[in-house]
C-alpha cells in the first residue's frame, strides 16, 4: 500500500508540471525527445547488423541521443516559452486563448512527424543523419519535392502523417490546457522566460555535434545524434575556413612537397616558390583526338561483375574492360555529383565545405574544358536535367565550357523524364546531335555528359532490359544505365567521328558513401573506363588513380603541351611511390597512401589508420611525420589556390 502511495505520489507531481503557466513548455520537450527516441529505436533496429554493439555503446547511444534530444526540444520550446510569458492572465485563462497554442504545437508536432518520416528516409538512402546534403536539397525543391513524389506514396503517407497529429493533439489536449488555470505574475513570468532563453543559448554557444563521436563505428555515432540538430550543425558549417579549422602548416613547406610530388620528365616548373604551375612539354605530336566523357550517377565498382557482382547488371561495361583502359584503383574523391565534377574538371582535390562548383567567386577557373578550347575544341557540358541544380551550370558556362541542359532537348526527343531530367538514352541522343555539329563545323570536340537514371525513383524507360521500371530498386537503373551506354556507343560507331574519339567511363561518385567508419574507403570505388579501339592500348591500370588525375592522364595520352595548374598528374608517368588517393566528407579530408589513411578534421585534428580496401574497416595507428605533412601539403594548398584565386585560369600564381 505505502509504495502504491508513493507511485501515486510520483504520478501527481507529474502531472503537476503541466498544471503549471509554462506546463507547455514541458510538454514541447516531453514531444521532442519522444519523438526523437521512437525515430532513433526505429533506426537502432534497422541497421542492427551494421552496429557493433557493447552495453557502453547501447548506454551512448540512448543517453547521449537524449542529450541532444534535449538540446533541440529547448529550441522548439522558445516560441511556446514566449507565448507563455507575454500572454497577461485576463487573456491566458480565455478560452479563445487555446486555439494560438493549439495552432503552435499543431505545427510542432506536423514537424517533428514529418521530420522522421524525411529521417528514415534520409538514413535508408545514405545510411546517416542528416547532412549537407540534406540542406542543398532545401534549395532545388523543384528536383527534390519531384523526386519525393515519383518515388514514395505520398498520399498515403500525408493521409498517416495528418491521423497521428490528429490523434497526438488530441491526446494532449487536456494536458496542453492545464496551464490555463494558473495564475503567474508577470516578473515570474519572465524569470521563466529567461531561464528558457538561457537553457536554449548555451544548447547554441556550449554544444557542438562532435559530443555524438564516442565509437570508431560510425553508426553507432549517428545514431547518438539527432536529425534535426544535424541538420542546423550542417546548414551553418556548409562553408569551412580550412587556416582556422584544420592543422596547417608553412606555405613554402607544403609548396615544396607538392613540387617534389608533382615533378615528372616532361614538367617544369616556374620560380615562384609558392606555386605549381609548370609546362607540361610533349616529346610526341598532338593528337587532337575528339574526348566523349560520360560521367555516371552513382556507378559504385562494387555494380560491376569484374569486382564481383554476381547480379549482371552491367553486362556491357564488363564486356568493354578487356578492349579498353581499365583501372582497378579508382576511386571518387567525394560522395556527391558536384565533387565529383569538382575532381574530373578542376583536377584537384576536395576542400571543407562546399564543392567549388557551388561556391562564390568559382569563375574563369583552370579546368580541362578551358584547356581545350584554347586549343580550338567545341567544349560541352551535356546533362539531361535542369543545370540550375548545383550551380552546375553557372560553373561549367563560366569556366570554359557551353552548356547542354534540359531546356535544350525537344520534348520530340524525350522518351522518359523524372524530376531529375530525361532518360540517359534521350541525354546520350542530344549528345550525338551535339558531336556531328562539331565535326561537321571541323571541330575537335570535347563533350562531357553527366547522367541522371541511376538516381531515385530509379525510373526508366520500360522494354529496355530484362528488369521493370515499376520496382524502383538501383540495380534496374543501373543495367538500364548499362544499356543505354551501349546504345550510345553503338550509334556512335557509326559517326564518321568514331575512329578518332576517345570515350571515357567514369563514376561521379558511389551509391552509398557509409560504412561503420567515418571515411570507409571501399565506399569511394569507382569504375574508370577509357575505350577507343585504334587509339588506347586495352590494358589493366593498377596504380592507386584518384578522381583528379584523369584530366592530366587523358592530356598525356593527346600528347598535349599546355601550361598546368592541375594538381592531378598524368598517372602513365608517375611512379608508385606517389600514388596517393583522396576521398571526403564535408568536413573530413582524407588521404591514403599505401594502406594508411589520414584524415584531417575540424579542430585540427589528425588520424591515422590501417586499411582495409576490400571492407572499408580501419584500425587506429599511431601517426608519423612525413604521411602528416604530405596529407596538410595536399589539402591546405587546395584551399590557398583557390581561396587565393591562383586556380583561376588567368591569374598569374
Amino acid at each position: 500500500m505505502v509504495g502504491l502511495f508513493k507511485a501515486n505520489t510520483n504520478m501527481n507531481k507529474f502531472r503537476s508540471i503541466f498544471k503549471h503557466r509554462f506546463g507547455p513548455v514541458a510538454l514541447v520537450v516531453f514531444l521532442v525527445a519522444g519523438m526523437s527516441l521512437i525515430t532513433r529505436l526505429f533506426l537502432f533496429f534497422y541497421s542492427y547488423k551494421s552496429l557493433e554493439l557493447n552495453p557502453p555503446k547501447v548506454i551512448g547511444i540512448f543517453f547521449i541521443g537524449l542529450f541532444y534530444d534535449l538540446v533541440v526540444s529547448s529550441f522548439f520550446a522558445v516560441p511556446v516559452s514566449l507565448y507563455c510569458w507575454l500572454m497577461k492572465d485576463s487573456w491566458y485563462q480565455k478560452k479563445w486563448s487555446r486555439i494560438p497554442v493549439f495552432i503552435l504545437f499543431t505545427i510542432i508536432t506536423l514537424i517533428l512527424l514529418v521530420n522522421a518520416g524525411a529521417e528514415i528516409a534520409f538514413w535508408d538512402e545514405f545510411n546517416v543523419r542528416y547532412n549537407f546534403i540534406a540542406v542543398d536539397y532545401l534549395i532545388y525543391t523543384t528536383e527534390v519535392i519531384g523526386n519525393i513524389r515519383e518515388s514514395y506514396n505520398m498520399p498515403l503517407i500525408l493521409s498517416a502523417i495528418l491521423l497521428i497529429v490528429i490523434s497526438l493533439l488530441l491526446f494532449i489536449r487536456k494536458k496542453l490546457f492545464a496551464s490555463q488555470q494558473v495564475s503567474m505574475r508577470f516578473t515570474k513570468r519572465s524569470v521563466y522566460f529567461l531561464g528558457c532563453m538561457a537553457v536554449a543559448a548555451a544548447a547554441y554557444f556550449l554544444v557542438n555535434n562532435r559530443i555524438k563521436n564516442i565509437s570508431n563505428n560510425n553508426y553507432v555515432n549517428e545514431l547518438a545524434g539527432n536529425g534535426i540538430y544535424e541538420f542546423g550543425a550542417a546548414f551553418w558549417n556548409n562553408a569551412i575556413d580550412y587556416q582556422k579549422f584544420y592543422t596547417v602548416n608553412d606555405n613554402k613547406k607544403n609548396f615544396t612537397i607538392l613540387r617534389q610530388m608533382l615533378q615528372q620528365p616532361n614538367a617544369v616548373f616556374t620560380n615562384d616558390s609558392l606555386s605549381i604551375e609548370r609546362k607540361i612539354t610533349s616529346d610526341s605530336p598532338q593528337h587532337n583526338y575528339n574526348v566523349v566523357l560520360i560521367s555516371v550517377e552513382s556507378l559504385s565498382g562494387e555494380y560491376l561483375k569484374y569486382f564481383g557482382n554476381t547480379l549482371n547488371i552491367t553486362p556491357y561495361l564488363d564486356s568493354l574492360i578487356p578492349h579498353s583502359l581499365f583501372f582497378t584503383n579508382f576511386y571518387a574523391s567525394g560522395t556527391r555529383t558536384v565533387r565529383g565534377l569538382e575532381a574530373l574538371s578542376l583536377a584537384i582535390p576536395p576542400t571543407p565545405g562546399q564543392s567549388i562548383v557551388r561556391r562564390p567567386n568559382n569563375e574563369d577557373m583552370f579546368t580541362m574544358g578551358s584547356i581545350l578550347k584554347d586549343k580550338n575544341y567545341d567544349v560541352k557540358y551535356i546533362y539531361g536535367g535542369n543545370s540550375f541544380f548545383d550551380n552546375m551550370g553557372y560553373f561549367f558556362s563560366h569556366s570554359g565550357y557551353q552548356v547542354i541542359d534540359r531546356r535544350d532537348i525537344p520534348d520530340s526527343m524525350v522518351q522518359h523524364e523524372t524530376a531529375w531530367g530525361v532518360a540517359d538514352e534521350d541525354a546520350f541522343a542530344i549528345a550525338l546531335k551535339e558531336c556531328d555539329k562539331s565535326f561537321k563545323n571541323n571541330k575537335p570536340f570535347f563533350s562531357h555528359i553527366m547522367t541522371v537514371s541511376n538516381h531515385r525513383p530509379y525510373t526508366y524507360p520500360k522494354g529496355r532490359i530484362d528488369m521493370n521500371p515499376d520496382d524502383q530498386n538501383s540495380e534496374g537503373a543501373v543495367k538500364y544505365t548499362d544499356y543505354a551506354i551501349n546504345k550510345f556507343l553503338k550509334d556512335a560507331q557509326q559517326k564518321p567521328w568514331f575512329s578518332n574519339t576517345i570515350f571515357v567511363i567514369v563514376s561521379d561518385h558511389c551509391s552509398h558513401s557509409a560504412g561503420k567508419t567515418d571515411l570507409p574507403v571501399n565506399r569511394y570505388h569507382i569504375p574508370c573506363i577509357i575505350y577507343s579501339p585504334g587509339l588506347v592500348k586495352p590494358a589493366l591500370q593498377a596504380k592507386f588513380t584518384s578522381q583528379i588525375d584523369l584530366a592530366p592522364t587523358l592530356l598525356g595520352m593527346m600528347n598535349m603541351t599546355y601550361t598546368s595548374k592541375f594538381m592531378g598528374y598524368d598517372i602513365n608517368k608517375t611512379t608508385t611511390e606517389n600514388n596517393r588517393l583522396f576521398i571526403s566528407t564535408y568536413q573530413d579530408m582524407g588521404y591514403i597512401k599505401n594502406d594508411t589513411l589520414v584524415i584531417l578534421s575540424p579542430q585540427k585534428k589528425v588520424s591515422f589508420f590501417k586499411i582495409d580496401f576490400k571492407t572499408g574497416v580501419s584500425i587506429k595507428i599511431n601517426s608519423t611525420q612525413k604521411l602528416t605533412d604530405e596529407t596538410i601539403a595536399w589539402y591546405q594548398s587546395a584551399s590557398f589556390l583557390f581561396t587565393s584565386g591562383r586556380y583561376k585560369k588567368n591569374k598569374l600564381q
